[in-house]
Formats: C-alpha cells, structure tokens, sequence
C-alpha cells in the first residue's frame, strides 16, 4: 500500500460527514453510514494516516437548511484556517450550493473538497468510495494550496463556483459546462490544469434573508417577478440566452431593482451576457440599466448563495456588486 508520502500528501486530512446518497442503504436508501462508517469501507485511506472525522448531519442535502449549510461552510473553514485538508461529504442534490457557500467564505490556504455519490452504498458500481479517496488525496496534496473550495466526482477536480450537478443518476454527475474541470486525479495524485480565481472571503452572520430565483419563459408577462419582489429580499433573475426579458419581466425587473438587490444570471449553461449587441425592448442594454446587477457566469443557484451571503454580511447594492464582479465579462 502506498504512504502519505508517495501519493504526495503533506497535510492532515479532517472529513466532515453530513449524511447523502453516499452514506444510505437499504430497500429504500436512507442514511445509514457515518464517516467512521465511510472510512472503515475503503482501506486504502489508510494510507493518509490520522484521518480525522466528524458526523455533523445524517440528512439528505435537499433536507439542509440554510442555518445548518453555514453551520457546514464555518466548521471547515476553521478546519481550514487551523491548516487541515477539509473533505465534505454531502448529498448531491445540493453540493453545488454548499461548494459555493464554502468557496465564498473561505480564504485559508489549506483546500476544502466536497464529494459524495449518485449510487447507494450498497448498490453494484457504488462510486462513493471512489470519490472519497480521491477527495481525501485532494485535500491532503501540496498542489491543493490555494485552491478555495473544489468539487471530486469521477475523478474530476472542479471550481467551486463553476460545477454544476450534470447527470441526476449516473456516476459522472458533475460537470462545468462553462470552463471544464481544473483537474484530475490520476492513481491517488492531483493533477491540475487550472487555479480558480479566489474572491475575499465573506462573513455573513446568517442566510436568513429570502432570496428567490424567477426564470425568464416565453410569453412571461412579469407576474410571477412581481409577485416575488413582494415577499422577498432580494431575487436572482434568470435571463435568456445573452441577457434578455419579455417586455413584461422587463417592466418587474426595473420595479423590483429600484427597491431590493436583484442578481441577473442567464438560462444557457454556457452563458455570457452581451452588452450593446441588441437593442429591441428587453435586451441586455436594458438589463444593464436596470440597477440589477449582472453575473452571467454564474448558475442561478450559485447566484442566490452569493446574494444570500451577501444580505447576511450586511452589504448594499454596490458591494453586492463588487463581489459580484468577477462573474461578469
């Protein structure tokens, strides 16, 4: 079996169990392993040695809430801070969510890595004990330092705020769509082809705020926009192709962004938003002008976490525009 020090590991490595396909069993899956459990199922983690574990939740992701998710993201930032590899493992349904959480809130050096698997513990193909061991190697790595927050499925490193879940069954079920995997693991070693763009990290007190994400469709006459901007405290709006609105959706966007931060992203999983290509009723030289504030190259759930940190550490429209920035061309 091979050591720490032939696969290249020079830091402890702390995982963070919070339940997810990759813990269930049953007729039925449900949570049933605990990371202790993970572990002891894949000896070769032995060799990273003194592998240390905590059980924070036994749920489904689509059961985590808000407060639970920060609760998360802060304990492997501490994790981190205090210089330990950090592995989270979590369901998949939302991982993307948590990675970008995680990515927005950590600025130690030490990486963190969230994994987990789109097949039961006990079914033929279970990919779970493939992507913990190579997150474990991830995490533990010298070429990890300074990488933020990652995602390792199937033997792909992605950016924390470019993966998104690709595949709802199937054992490749990350993907980034806009920029490609950073890396990959190759035989327990982390190779990579890329180094994410870092932001300052944030420090939100809560995620308390009610952010609501509103999708552009044919013939959509900003109804529902309206109807969103009443009880919420901010919206993500999910624009067409290069950044465009039904006059309608137009109409509400420019009403709600007078009275709360509103985030623009856009449908294509490839997207970009134009500037002053266009110029019929709803283009994206409206959008600009509108007062929201545009981040083509986010997904609309990585959106909403981004606003939702933002709320929580008390910035205005403009720093919620600066911190949005690097996502815009």
């Amino acid at each position: 079996m091979a050591t720490s020090e032939e696969i290249g590991a020079v830091r402890r490595v702390r995982l963070l169990a919070t339940g997810g396909t990759i813990s269930m069993r049953g007729e039925h899956a449900a949570p049933a392993l605990g990371g202790g459990d993970l572990v002891a199922e894949i000896p070769q983690l032995a060799a990273f040695g003194g592998l240390a574990v905590e059980d924070l939740l036994e749920l489904p992701s689509a059961q985590i809430t808000l407060g639970q998710a920060l609760d998360v993201a802060r304990r492997a930032v501490a994790a981190a801070v205090a210089g330990d590899g950090v592995v989270i493992s979590i369901g998949t349904d939302a991982l993307e969510e948590l990675a970008m959480l995680c990515g927005l809130l950590h600025g130690a050096e030490a990486p963190i890595v969230l994994t987990g698997a789109n097949r039961t513990a006990q079914a033929p193909g279970a990919d779970g004990p493939a992507n913990l061991l190579d997150a474990v190697a991830v995490a533990g790595a010298a070429r990890a330092a300074g990488l933020g927050a990652t995602v390792v499925f199937g033997g792909e490193v992605h950016a924390a705020s470019t993966v998104r879940k690709v595949d709802s069954t199937g054992p490749t079920a990350f993907g980034s769509p806009l920029t490609g995997p950073i890396g990959r693991v190759v035989g327990g070693r982390l190779w990579l082809a890329a180094i994410p763009r870092r932001v300052p990290p944030l420090t939100p007190v809560s995620l308390d705020h009610r952010v609501q994400i509103v999708t552009a469709a044919l013939g959509d006459d900003g109804a529902l926009l309206r109807a969103a901007a009443g009880v919420a405290d901010g919206l993500v709006v999910v624009a067409f192709g290069a950044g465009h609105l039904t006059p309608g959706m137009l109409e509400a966007l420019r009403d709600a962004a007078r009275r709360l931060p509103v985030v623009v992203t856009v449908r294509p999983e490839r997207g970009a938003m134009l500037r002053a290509t266009y110029g019929f009723e709803g283009s994206e030289r409206d959008l600009r002008a509108s007062g929201a504030v545009c981040a083509p190259f986010l997904s609309a759930p990585a959106a909403r976490i981004a606003l939702l940190c933002c709320l929580g550490a008390g910035l205005d429209r403009d720093g919620v525009a600066a911190v949005l920035a690097p996502w815009d061309a």
